[in-house]
């Protein structure tokens, strides 16, 4: 692993070699200057991870260099080190978004463990350089998790084909950026990506709305209109939520990609079209196919690759990244907006479970930029969000809640009549064999129940 770069800026020569050495034997990456004006030619040729400046120096102190720092390089974490520190002093300090205020003489271990939480919690050298041009396809894509790395490696691979794509994620974790990315490292780039989510088109206006409609075709068609397929064509059609079509359309769609061609709602001729298609699902397709409600030509159709994006929990390295663009986005557009996060608050994100994955994350840093008033975000706030965000499935999605109900039921039912279907099956006002299906649904095994019958009874 790549240590990383910290800059140590100080006018006492002999005091400056003294932090290096230290910092060095605990494996950081150390560069040196003597004053303010040859640190800030430091963060331009070379961005380090974490800045440490001494308060006092002559020319440009180190208040003046961290607030050309924060102008210049927003999300750079700066420690301040002084023989002149007093309480008030730190306090100040703090409240304009320093990262940590040492006082000479300080603890080694101390400044060792401040810049590990820094390089930890802001995560990237800062550069105002504009992104590299060979990956202007993910720009918007913010991460530095291997296991992200990898798949937008593979994405970029099957970008250059035309294969058909499905995106596996769960609902929250960026399956509509993944899809612009591959549309941006295609060779489709230059024509229109299309998106759509499946679930937001009625069974009634999905020809039109696929396939487009003449003029006359029915009541309220007072001209002609394409549909997505023509609007995409050339360029990518993005499906959102395609597990959830239903099998009339999922039968009307297969056609269209297999013909290359639709045939708009009241029209005598069809249509040709070349357009890439991307899917993507929170469902588990193989287990919808299995029980009939996906049909499985049409699978194999849409998942010729597939791509799998990992929740937020298991890339939480992305988390103070993430959180601070967030932040700085929200900054932008409001200038009142809170610096950054303390320590204490992003150790709080790092630990939440999130649920709803970086939709959630990034409702509650809006929620905290709002409510807080100065310019660090304290551990309080986020905890504040974290309980009051619903976003990010702290309310149970209805099938899930549906079947966790009749798991519960079923196996109370079979708790009671202690496995006795039959018996089960009269409480429940159901046949034996619906009942018997709900039971296989479940994966219940009534037999497992009955050795709770008392031998004695």
């Amino acid at each position: 692993m790549t240590a990383a770069k910290v800059l140590v800026v100080d006018d006492d020569e002999g005091l400056l070699r003294l932090i290096s050495i230290r910092l060095r034997r605990s494996k950081f990456d150390v560069e040196a200057a003597t004053s303010g004006e040859a640190a800030l030619t430091h963060l331009i040729e070379s961005p380090p991870c974490v800045v440490i400046t001494d308060l006092q120096m002559d020319g440009m102190d180190g208040m003046t260099l961290f607030e050309e720092i924060k102008h210049r390089f927003p999300l750079l974490p700066v420690i301040v080190l002084t023989a002149h520190g007093t309480i008030p002093d730190a306090i100040e300090a703090t409240k304009q978004g320093i990262f940590a205020f040492l006082t000479k003489p300080f603890d080694g271990d101390i400044l060792v463990n401040h810049i590990q939480n820094a390089v930890a919690l802001n995560m990237q050298p800062q550069s105002n350089i504009s992104v590299d041009a060979n990956n202007a396809w993910r720009e918007h894509i913010v991460t530095r998790s291997s296991i992200m790395e990898k798949l937008l490696a593979d994405a970029k691979v099957v970008a250059a084909s035309d294969a058909s794509i499905l995106i596996q994620c769960d609902s929250g974790t960026g399956k509509e950026l993944l899809a612009k990315a591959i549309h941006q490292a295609s060779d489709r780039c230059d024509k229109a990506f299309v998106g759509v989510n499946c679930t937001a088109i009625p069974d009634t206006l999905f020809e039109s709305e696929f396939f487009g409609h003449v003029k006359g075709a029915f009541s309220g068609a007072t001209s002609n209109r394409e549909g997505l397929f023509e609007n995409a064509n050339g360029g990518t059609l993005f499906l959102d939520e395609i597990g959830d079509m239903s099998l009339e359309f999922q039968s009307k769609l297969l056609r269209a990609l297999e013909e290359r061609e639709v045939r708009p709602v009241g029209a005598n001729k069809s249509v040709a079209i070349d357009v890439r298609v991307v899917c993507a699902t929170h469902q588990d397709l193989d287990k919808a196919v299995a029980e009939g409600r996906f049909r499985e030509d049409l699978y194999y159709r849409l998942n010729v690759v597939c791509l799998e994006i990992p929740p937020l929990v298991k890339r939480r390295e992305d988390i103070p990244l993430l959180a601070n663009t967030f932040l700085k986005n929200i900054k932008l557009q409001s200038k009142k907006s809170p610096n950054r996060f303390t320590s204490e608050a992003m150790m709080a994100l790092m630990a939440a479970p999130w649920p709803g994955n970086v939709r959630q994350l990034r409702n509650v840093v809006e929620q905290c930029a709002v409510l807080c008033k100065a310019s660090l975000i304290p551990e309080s706030f986020v905890l504040r969000a974290l309980r009051n965000d619903s976003s990010g499935g702290s309310i149970t999605p209805f099938a899930q809640a549906r079947d966790e109900f009749e798991y519960a039921y079923l196996e109370e039912l079979l708790h009671i009549t202690c496995g006795n279907v039959t018996r089960a099956a009269k409480l429940a006002r159901r046949n034996r064999s619906e009942f018997y299906k709900l039971l296989n649904k479940h994966d219940l095994d009534a037999t497992k129940y009955r050795r709770l019958v008392d031998p004695n009874h």
